[in-house]
């Protein structure tokens, strides 16, 4: 009798954990934006099937989400391959900006970054011309920082024989950056941004940017993203420019913290609770990396009075693992 009601535990422990995976969202270069007491999410898409380009998804308290209640589209949809939009595949890695009254969504097709716009936060995001920020060269990953006095820097990748983080000062109303002002972050230099579980050229990636007390943060992404050493670390400076000094104790989100391969190209946000997150991708399992996984962490933010600086860490035993309502 014992044995039976063991199995019958096991039997639906295993059970409600199939439904969970199922209900699982499968966005990849995630990033999360906050409005009112709710929380939008958006990202690569994975699985195939569908119109090509970006969705939403609603929640009030980050674990359960659906589709926004007052969408204009049933699938969620907020930018759309061909409607007024550029790009005809690889649409990956959005980041919404609201500025003036109107929101923007940057995002890379066909490995250019691209900028699109709306004045409702559901969208359609549209171009008023179609075209990419800088068709000069191939770039992706776009970040989109606005400084304290009222300058807009663009954060990307671009390519020489690896994957590279640049910024270059932005106009918000021609959509463009000034060339002259373009510069390489940094090189890669740390063991934990190339370790040899995947071979690759380097790669840093999957930017975000904040500011605290006049110093300038840089959240980002190495290895490659087929890499179960996929991870997040992050760089400080005085400058949007630089010069960066990454930090000592990268990487803060890492398989060996949160549990899961992969871990790595996301977002920080501050959440309705003032805590702040980051949002990030995992692999699809041990053995296999799509369509990958959304997670979301606490970050933890403490001043370090001796440097000058805050540190950042994550608290890996508290992942949240997001899913879709129950229908």
């Amino acid at each position: 009798m014992k044995s039976i009601l063991i199995y019958s535990i096991l039997l639906f422990a295993a059970l409600q954990a199939s439904a969970q995976a199922k209900r699982e969202i499968f966005f990849a270069d995630v990033t999360i934006y906050v409005e009112g007491s709710k929380y939008y999410l958006t990202g690569s898409k994975g699985g195939g099937g569908g119109p090509q380009g970006f969705a939403f998804l609603e929640s009030k308290d980050l674990k359960t989400w659906a589709v926004p209640a007052k969408s204009n589209d049933s699938l969620g949809m907020i930018l759309t391959k061909g409607d007024h939009t550029f790009g005809t595949k690889g649409f990956w890695a959005p980041q919404i900006v609201k500025d003036k009254g109107t929101y923007y969504i940057t995002y890379t097709a066909d490995e250019q970054t691209v900028l699109a716009e709306s004045k409702s936060l559901l969208g359609p995001y549209r171009q008023k011309e179609v075209g990419p920020i800088d068709g000069s060269e191939k770039n992706i990953d776009s970040y989109i920082f606005k400084d304290t006095d009222g300058t807009y820097y663009l954060y990307c990748v671009r390519f020489n024989k690896g994957n590279y983080l640049h910024v270059a000062e932005f106009d918000m109303k021609s959509g463009k950056i000034k060339p002259e002002t373009l510069k390489r972050c940094f090189d890669q230099t740390e063991p934990w941004e190339a370790t040899p579980n995947y071979k690759s050229a380097p790669i840093m990636e999957g930017p975000t940017v904040i500011k605290l007390k006049n110093k300038y943060y840089l959240f980002y992404s190495a290895n490659h993203f087929q890499n179960i050493d996929y991870a997040i670390g992050y760089a400080v400076a005085d400058s949007p420019y630089g010069p960066w000094e990454k930090y000592k104790n990268n990487p803060i989100v890492h398989r060996s913290i949160v549990g899961e391969n992969g871990s790595g190209h996301g977002d920080l946000f501050e959440g309705v609770d003032k805590q702040l997150y980051y949002v990030y991708h995992i692999h699809n399992s041990s053995d296999k990396v799509s369509p990958r996984r959304t997670r979301i962490v606490p970050v933890v933010k403490q001043w370090d009075e001796k440097a000058g600086v805050y540190t950042f860490s994550v608290k890996g035993n508290e992942v949240i693992v997001p899913v879709m309502a129950e229908q």
